[in-house]
């Protein structure tokens, strides 16, 4: 798995859509410093935080830690290192399978939660439809106001609409498959 500087990468972006920090903040409706902490490595945001803050761009986590070199031609099988990493969350790694640039209707990732881990007390929310199946440990989904602790072979499936959020709730490693259509990281 590589080793991505989000920090970088943000500043990188923000100035090829022409944003100073102060305008990409405004845009993204987070505090000034929050933009300058996260470039100057000082703070690494959550799922949630990094979304909301591209959305000012906009942008979707897919295409931020994309490979900026576009896809030839369309694969069929991937091995595990060739998914790519899209996540920049703290303890979570969210492995795509195949490449957000490539117009995709059904994005598939290979997720995992280290103990302690979590999207952060922003609830996500977008538009279209999300599902998973725990392979390894236990996750917390909240979904709007419920909220159920699964294990090994449970499974989630609801309206991406629905404020939600993912929370790490045993003492291993998590791990799922999930789907969501259409593409949002």
């Amino acid at each position: 798995m590589m080793d991505i500087d989000v920090g970088l990468r943000l500043k990188l972006v923000r100035l090829r859509h022409q944003l100073s920090q102060r305008a990409l903040a405004k845009k993204a409706g987070v505090a000034n410093a929050t933009i300058s902490l996260i470039e100057s490595g000082n703070t690494s945001p959550s799922v949630s935080a990094l979304k909301r803050i591209l959305a000012g761009i906009p942008m979707t986590l897919a295409e931020f830690f994309s490979d900026e070199l576009p896809n030839m031609k369309s694969e069929v099988f991937y091995r595990a290192q060739e998914l790519t990493e899209i996540s920049g969350g703290e303890g979570i790694s969210y492995r795509q399978i195949g490449s957000a640039k490539s117009g995709h209707i059904l994005q598939i990732l290979y997720e995992t939660y280290e103990v302690g881990a979590d999207t952060g007390l922003i609830m996500l929310q977008h538009e279209g439809e999300e599902g998973g199946v725990i392979l390894s440990g236990r996750l917390e989904v909240t979904v709007g106001e419920s909220t159920r602790v699964l294990g090994v072979g449970d499974a989630y499936y609801f309206n991406s609409s629905e404020p939600h959020r993912f929370r790490h709730a045993g003492s291993q490693v998590c791990t799922l498959v999930s789907s969501c259509s259409p593409p949002t990281f």
